[in-house]
């Protein structure tokens, strides 16, 4: 192979323009308010914020190390009684409500019709992008705290402006009326259609309003992560943003598995631990409760498991699907998930260890450490 002949000229200024910090991370340090790193955020409910002038509210953000410059996660929390002043993103923007309840309008145009719905802790709703929109807390003596995902550390990558995308003027889509009159109506089950939908269990759950995911029981047994788990798959009208909720019985734990980064795990309900390592490197044990929220990073294996007394619940919001990782779509499956005959003898005996604490024995049925096709009990779960 021939050298090439026209090298780039290397100077100070070229290296140092790859270490700076990136645009999105640049604005993020502007703010001024709490900026919680690691791999993990124990409780979303306790976690420390600051003042953010702008938006007259208490925040952080989250720069946590599955991330990776994809996804944003930040919180905001709405003194009691207060309406935040407006908000427009240029890209679809999903909230978990934390604690609190509140009510949020959403309008295009301040000439058109506005739609306000009302939610409660553990709700879940999206935000189309270009929509203008206004948090209202209905509680007179707490405030509500919120979680919002969207893909903004993605697009100031491209544009690495946050003018173009934070507060933006001007509607991108028609206005409110028509087939957009039940935008936030309660989500709806659809049948899936294309073929090869592989673990998506035939049915996924189509809205921008869902009122409370810890109670959520339109859910679906998931096969592929073993446990007798069961999940609901989500789709937010027009958007690239989906979801998952998986939920699974006491005492038991999930197959591990990987994929690509920016998956924002946020837990609804129960007790326990996940473990998130890269392959042939050390573990990392994460606790996680109620509110506690983590992303594992691109392609370390991670796995959930239950030591509570009742089903647990994790709320997966997805990155971009172009960046979610080869996961079960690997000719060898078996490259991104463990079966648990093939698991490190340390996987059982961490959740025995943690269970025997507690004075609780575990639930996982020994056949299924012998038999990787041993088939669980899902209860005829739909």
């Amino acid at each position: 192979m021939t050298e090439a002949t026209v090298r780039p000229q290397h100077d100070e200024a070229t290296t140092v323009s790859w270490s700076v910090p990136s645009a999105y991370e640049q604005w993020v340090e502007s703010i001024g308010v709490p900026i919680h790193r690691g791999f993990y955020v124990p409780d979303l409910r306790t976690v420390e914020l600051g003042p953010w002038d702008e938006r007259e509210c208490n925040a952080a953000f989250l720069l946590l190390a599955g991330q990776e410059g994809v996804s944003e996660a930040r919180v905001t929390e709405v003194p009691p009684g207060a309406t935040l002043p407006p908000l427009t993103m240029a890209v679809d923007e999903v909230v978990y409500v934390v604690e609190g309840r509140g009510l949020t309008t959403v309008w295009t145009d301040d000439a058109g019709p506005r739609r306000t719905f009302e939610w409660q802790k553990h709700s879940m709703f999206c935000i189309p992008r270009f929509h203008r929109y206004q948090l209202g807390n209905a509680h007179g003596s707490a405030p509500a705290r919120l979680l919002h995902c969207n893909y903004l550390p993605l697009t100031l990558q491209a544009i690495p402006d946050p003018s173009y995308f934070v507060n933006v003027s001007g509607a991108g889509r028609a206005g409110l009326d028509g087939p957009d009159a039940t935008l936030f109506s309660e989500a709806k089950a659809i049948e899936q259609t294309e073929a090869g939908s592989g673990p998506r269990g035939g049915v996924f759950w189509f809205g921008n309003f869902f009122p409370n995911m810890r109670a959520w029981d339109h859910v679906v047994p998931f096969k592929g992560r073993g446990a007798g788990g069961h999940v609901v798959w989500v789709r937010f009208p027009d958007s690239p943003v989906t979801a998952h909720m998986s939920v699974f019985p006491s005492r038991t734990y999930k197959k591990a598995h990987r994929h690509g980064p920016g998956f924002v795990i946020v837990i609804p309900a129960g007790e326990g631990f996940s473990v998130m390592w890269p392959e042939g490197q050390e573990k990392v044990v994460i606790p996680w409760q109620e509110a506690s929220v983590f992303v594992p990073p691109n392609r370390w294996f991670h796995q959930h498991f239950n030591l509570g007394p009742a089903p647990a619940r994790y709320l997966a919001l997805h990155p971009p699907r172009a960046l979610s990782g080869t996961g079960e779509r690997v000719q060898d499956p078996q490259r991104d998930t463990i079966q648990y005959p093939d698991e490190e003898p340390w996987i059982r005996a961490k959740f025995e260890e943690e269970l025997s604490k507690r004075g609780l024995t575990s639930q996982m049925p020994e056949e299924a450490y012998r038999d990787r096709d041993y088939e669980w009990d899902y209860g005829g779960g739909s």
